[in-house]
């Protein structure tokens, strides 16, 4: 006996565009953004909207805990709302400052950091291992920024502040990025943190800049390694449930 279909042709709430689930709030930058960073439209298997946030530059939000921003990526999360976004997200895990606030403000749910997955990666390791993070700027990352996303503040933490490129071309907001050089920094960085802590059985990427060279720390170090690349890709699929109609249809037959 065939099952009727009771799926509606009543689509959500009005929007300006459709299809596009998850809204990017965006620093205001010039460094190149290459494929696999969360500004580059064609790292995602899926539409995505953008909103910059003006004034939101990297110093301020890293180093000085973007003062004085919190009006501002909440207004623009509004609006990427209402242009038909179905959850936020940013382009900087130092955000995750903003979460609470941004997440009572909004009427979507928020995701404002890849810091958040945290707890989950500790919740999948055998024991007597734990998370490690890399950051882009150790000095910087502070025990209110973990509280924020549910990170114990015990947690290994490493920076690439030291190193070629990385930091100071993003930090710096500079025009031009040696990727190569850059690629090096996350080796190094990945390479100080287990050679440092011999328990961490994953990494997270704290940056979202980080995310091209996932797997070059995956090879190096043999261990998972998380970012907002995988936290999003996981956000987007509540957002945009996949559909298995097509397969339910060919069994009914």
């Amino acid at each position: 006996m065939n099952t009727p279909d009771r799926r509606s042709n009543t689509l959500p709430r009005g929007k300006t565009v459709y299809g596009a689930s998850l809204g990017i709030l965006m620093l205001e930058t010039r460094f190149p953004r290459i494929p696999g960073d969360v500004g580059n439209a064609l790292t995602w298997p899926f539409p995505v909207l953008y909103r910059m946030v003006q004034g939101a530059s990297p110093d301020r939000v890293v180093r000085r805990r973007a003062e004085g921003l919190l009006k501002d990526f909440i207004d623009a999360g509004r609006e990427l709302i209402a242009q038909g976004a179905d959850g936020i997200t940013t382009n900087c895990g130092f955000l995750s400052l903003f979460q609470g606030e941004m997440s009572k403000s909004l009427e979507v749910p928020v995701a404002t950091s890849s810091l958040m997955q945290m707890p989950m990666i500790q919740a999948m390791l055998p024991p007597g291992r734990r998370v490690g993070i890399i950051t882009i700027s150790a000095d910087s990352l502070s025990r209110d920024h973990l509280d924020a996303a549910g990170v114990d503040p015990g947690t290994p933490v490493v920076g690439t502040e030291s190193g070629r490129e990385f930091s100071r071309a993003i930090l710096g907001d500079e025009a031009d990025l040696d990727v190569d050089a850059a690629r090096l920094d996350m080796i190094d960085a990945a390479a100080a943190l287990v050679d440092k802590h011999p328990d961490v059985g994953a990494i997270l990427l704290e940056c979202t800049n980080m995310v091209p060279y996932a797997a070059d720390i995956r090879a190096r170090t043999g261990l998972p390694v998380y970012s907002i690349y995988t936290h999003l890709l996981w956000f987007q699929a509540g957002l945009q449930p996949r559909r298995f109609d097509p397969w339910l249809d060919d069994l009914r037959r």
